[in-house]
């Protein structure tokens, strides 16, 4: 009886935290965000990477980038702004080297993150990512606010983003993502026309544009002037674009936003997100999205979900 009763407690014990994107099933929804996780080689000796769901490597170009000049950091209350401006050893690089590379150690679908000055740009970066065999989602940012004469300048208008969307859904088979930027007055019409457009999902927010000055020497602290605030002062920014979105389309959508905890990822998910990203968090604590996939499961139980999936745009 005693046994018994111990198995049927083991059995009620168990949660679900599966979600699926595009056909692309994920242990669970925590996903490292671009740009704060490499190309997972960084990461792999502090943890087995393989416990995220997925994760999203650096942003990459069609040409090797060094980025934007130093220093590129700035600490805030709550968060940090950076502006590394989209360094990168371009795709040619990461499709020779990184992805046989991240093939030796990580075993799941990785989602890669492309970014471009020029609609051709995207389409030509996204044609050759979307051929890799390690490749499951394809993560186009339209929303980086650090670089010049493209990124964000594609995110801001319904449009422009509409533009690229159709471009790299033309030359490519597997989802595509767009990652939007929150520096803009209407999200929701931007993400209505990337899904009119074909975008099998969309990823919001990106980093809200920021700025701190050095009070003693009279200057920007970062020699770019301003960069991309994020950190969990942005989270409940994030929270409500999400729930914006997600009740206005019916493409999927990944949340990203200062997410530091099993809890921020559940509350984001009831806003509507079916995955979630972890970024500056990654950046203060190389362990934290591993904690947060380890946390999960006891969340979930603390909050009477058997099964992740169900909580998606419950609220």
């Amino acid at each position: 009886m005693v046994e018994k009763q111990t198995i049927q407690e083991g059995a009620a014990s168990q949660v679900d935290t599966s979600v699926e994107l595009c056909g692309v099933r994920l242990d669970n929804p925590v996903v490292p965000a671009s740009g704060t996780f490499g190309y997972g080689y960084e990461f792999k000796d502090f943890y087995d990477i393989n416990i995220l769901g997925s994760f999203s490597f650096k942003g990459t170009t069609r040409e090797a980038r060094f980025g934007n000049p130093t220093p590129r950091i700035a600490e805030c209350t709550a968060g940090m702004i950076n502006a590394v401006g989209l360094q990168n050893p371009g795709i040619d690089a990461v499709i020779r080297h990184e992805l046989p590379r991240l093939r030796q150690f990580f075993r799941k679908p990785v989602i890669a993150n492309i970014s471009g000055f020029s609609v051709e740009e995207y389409a030509y970066c996204c044609e050759r990512i979307d051929k890799q065999e390690q490749v499951g989602i394809i993560e186009v940012n339209v929303s980086c606010p650090n670089v010049r004469h493209g990124g964000m300048s594609f995110g801001t208008s319904p449009e422009a983003a509409a533009e690229v969307t159709r471009a790299v859904k033309a030359v490519t088979t597997k989802p595509v993502f767009i990652k939007l930027s929150p520096n803009v007055t209407d999200i929701v019409s931007i993400a209505r026309a990337c899904e009119e457009a074909g975008a099998d999902g969309i990823c919001l927010i990106n980093t809200v544009l920021g700025m701190r000055i050095d009070v003693r020497r009279r200057r920007p602290v970062i020699a770019n002037t301003m960069g991309g605030f994020s950190g969990p002062a942005v989270f409940p920014l994030a929270v409500r674009m999400v729930y914006q979105v997600s009740k206005a389309c019916r493409i999927p959508v990944m949340g990203c936003g200062g997410v530091q905890s099993a809890r921020d990822v559940i509350e984001m998910m009831m806003a509507g997100a079916t995955a979630v990203q972890v970024g500056a968090a990654n950046l203060v604590n190389p362990y934290a999205s591993k904690e947060i996939v380890e946390a999960l499961p006891d969340e979930m139980r603390r909050l009477g979900i058997t099964k992740l999936s169900d909580i998606i745009g419950i609220a």
